[in-house]
């Protein structure tokens, strides 16, 4: 029996539950948010090179996304999933135990292939759970299950970090029983293996289908700036709030990083039945005006504008990411979906990890305002295209059902 005849009859509940593993991988993504501040006191390394501790997290992720999507595509969804997730148990440990740099970049890199299975695999693996039926259903609870994650992560290490002993290895302690969970969940997923192994190499850059290239180039358009402004938020988001605020607040900082990730949940809720158009170019708009806020906060010294720009930010990403998915899980059939989510996220991960190193190099060099500056510009110019994109390409796409 194929995956697309025995999804419909799986419980609603089910559906939800298959998204856990997303959530518990994305935990992970951003816990090590506040701590950087208690490393980069005890290690000692600039801003520039915390933005490459960062990108080596984006390095494991694009490389995890040349291979897990055909995988997962061809070899089921578990066989990429349960390795993964022991991958990020690796990662928890080293984070734990992490003194020096080098360890922190072994351990974002471990954290960036699992985070990479899990946006292919995982998100897949959600829609294969709901079956065709329940397409739409699956796109909101992926993507939501990935921001939320995001979010949840650095607002758990900066409250366990601020009042529990040994603060790293404690937050670790706590992400590796989730971790476990996840791995509880995989284990009793109701999805089956592929019937056929496709074509084609295995380790390769994803695609979509013939056809499906404007979906995905939609997707890309707003996704990508969306997720740059808030990967800026999560890689710099700390020193600006110290350079403007003066506060080493671990809790403070993770709660603005929550905050920007609840935004990117609820909106996603709140637009799930608007036309994708709408919901793509309200998402670019959001993030231009984040970014418009990013440099008044930073010229004003407003922490105030500074949480504005992050649940602008965070609301830019969300609605890129559910457009996109949904346009993909509309159109592109389940034996390519997960290398088709890939692709989406390479797009938007690529420009994430250059524009977030580049900018905190350039802070180095240049200044916090000046460097702050010039990424928030950049970055408005390209969400003012991907809006652009939007409302021209969407004519040559039906709206799905």
């Amino acid at each position: 029996m194929s995956e697309r005849q025995a999804a419909p009859r799986t419980p609603t509940w089910w559906v939800w539950l298959a998204a856990w593993p997303v959530t518990a991988v994305f935990v992970l993504s951003n816990a090590a948010t506040p701590l950087y501040v208690l490393w980069q006191r005890d290690i000692g390394f600039s801003k520039g090179t915390l933005t490459v501790v960062f990108a080596f997290y984006i390095v494991g992720l694009l490389g995890s996304l040349l291979v897990s999507g055909v995988v997962s595509d061809r070899l089921g969804r578990k066989p990429v999933l349960l390795p993964s997730l022991v991958l990020a148990l690796a990662a928890c440990a080293i984070f734990a135990t992490a003194t020096t740099v080098t360890a922190l970049l072994v351990a974002r890199l471990f954290t960036g292939i699992a985070v990479g299975a899990v946006v292919s695999a995982g998100m897949a693996a959600v829609t294969d759970v709901a079956g065709p039926e329940r397409r739409r259903l699956a796109a909101l609870l992926a993507s939501c299950a990935m921001v939320f994650g995001a979010g949840l992560g650095p607002l758990l290490a900066g409250v366990l970090s601020e009042t529990l002993p040994a603060p790293t290895v404690t937050v670790f302690a706590v992400e590796a029983v989730l971790l476990v969970t996840a791995v509880l969940a995989v284990l009793r997923m109701p999805v089956h293996r592929p019937a056929a192994l496709g074509e084609g190499a295995w380790v390769r850059v994803p695609g979509v289908p013939r056809g499906n290239g404007v979906h995905l180039a939609l997707g890309v358009a707003v996704f990508a700036p969306g997720i740059t402004a808030t990967s800026f938020v999560l890689s710099l988001g700390p020193t600006l709030l110290t350079e403007l605020l003066g506060t080493t607040s671990r809790i403070f900082s993770g709660a603005m990083a929550f905050v920007m990730f609840l935004a990117a949940t609820g909106v996603q809720f709140a637009v799930r039945k608007l036309p994708r158009r709408a919901v793509l170019t309200a998402g670019a708009i959001s993030t231009t005006l984040g970014m418009a806020a990013l440099i008044a906060a930073v010229h004003a010294s407003s922490v105030v504008l500074l949480v504005a720009s992050a649940l602008l930010a965070g609301a830019g990403q969300g609605m890129g990411q559910l457009g996109g998915l949904s346009l993909l899980n509309s159109a592109v059939p389940t034996r390519r979906l997960a290398e088709a989510n890939a692709a989406l996220n390479v797009g938007g991960y690529l420009p994430a990890g250059l524009l977030s190193v580049s900018t905190g190099y350039l802070m180095d060099a240049v200044g916090l305002p000046t460097g702050a500056t010039v990424f928030g510009t950049a970055l408005t110019c390209l969400a003012a295209v991907g809006a652009l994109f939007v409302l021209v390409g969407h004519r040559r796409v039906p709206e799905p059902a």
